[in-house]
């Protein structure tokens, strides 16, 4: 598949940050602001399609991961429908299922051991469950300013907060370790989303583009950009017009294969990276497009 520059206009559903976002990132853009750099070691990429799976269409996705067996977690969002569950890859059957208080919206969700972690929008509350038994679960606490996005390298826990700031928190007590900015050229690149550790790096959503940041953990610089715009387009052509926002990334480490999927998408896809030449500004505006925010004040849904 080849690079697609276009984005259309599509419903926004992270209620109360619209207005936010119009104006961070239309009026004063930092992943705009680079244009006039040169790019030459940052890695730019594509994808071929391995392979497509079914994917639960009412499932709001917020957190995912590879557990192993042909199998996935995932932490779906949205209040009075926000869930834990364990999904068969082949068929996208919902194994298992842990449903949330309606008051709760789930988030980001990783794998550390046999615990799993996930965390909740606009609190800082945090649920560990057992991967083998979803009823057995309790509760934490942690220091971000809100919870989006949980990764492991298999020794700390990796988080985002909807900021430019990557956290890496002990997991045992979850205090904060460290923090550093994701920067590309120098600038900050905010609303970092869903994260999956992969080969040294942390790979994050960046809502609400169609855009992949693999940032580097030491220094939070942004070392490559994955554009998987033709995968949302692709879903719109077919009619599927009521999906959201690309978020979520799986890795299987064993057998190198690399998952994702979006918000109330009904496939999820097996791709493999394509090495493309990137902008030689270096401007990641013309593969993360994000001229619609123009519009997000008249498309924000409020639920």
């Amino acid at each position: 598949m080849t690079i697609s520059t276009s984005l259309p206009c599509h419903y926004l559903r992270r209620p109360a940050i619209a207005a936010l976002l119009l104006f961070l990132v239309v009026a004063n853009s930092p992943l705009t602001a680079s244009a006039t750099r040169q790019a030459a070691t940052t890695r730019f990429y594509s994808f071929d399609l391995v392979r497509e799976y079914p994917h639960d269409p009412e499932a709001y996705t917020e957190g995912l991961l590879y557990g192993g067996n042909d199998t996935l977690f995932e932490s779906t969002g949205l209040y009075n429908r926000s869930s834990v569950r364990k999904v068969h890859l082949q068929t996208g059957k919902v194994l298992v299922q842990q449903k949330m208080d309606g008051y709760l919206f789930g988030e980001g969700l990783t794998l550390l051991g046999d615990r799993l972690f996930q965390l909740t929008w606009m609190t800082n509350i945090g649920f560990i469950y057992d991967r083998h038994n979803f009823s057995k679960r309790e509760s934490f606490t942690h220091q971000m300013n809100d919870g989006w996005g949980l990764a492991t390298d298999g020794k700390v826990l990796f988080g985002s907060d909807g900021t430019s700031t990557l956290y890496q928190m002990n997991p045992k007590s979850l205090e904060v370790k460290k923090m550093v900015t994701v920067k590309y050229h120098d600038d900050e690149v905010p609303f970092l989303n869903e994260l999956e550790y992969v080969n040294d790096e942390v790979w994050a959503n960046v809502y609400p583009t169609d855009c992949i940041a693999r940032v580097s953990p030491d220094d939070g610089q942004v070392v490559g950009w994955i554009s998987l715009h033709e995968l949302k387009q692709h879903l719109l052509d077919s009619g599927d017009t009521h999906i959201d926002v690309l978020n979520g990334i799986a890795w299987d480490e064993e057998k190198h294969r690399i998952f994702v999927t979006g918000k109330l998408w009904p496939k999820l896809y097996e791709i493999k990276l394509r090495p493309v030449n990137g902008p030689p500004d270096g401007s990641v505006e013309k593969l993360c497009p994000m001229f619609w925010l123009r519009n997000a004040q008249h498309d924000a849904v409020l639920f």
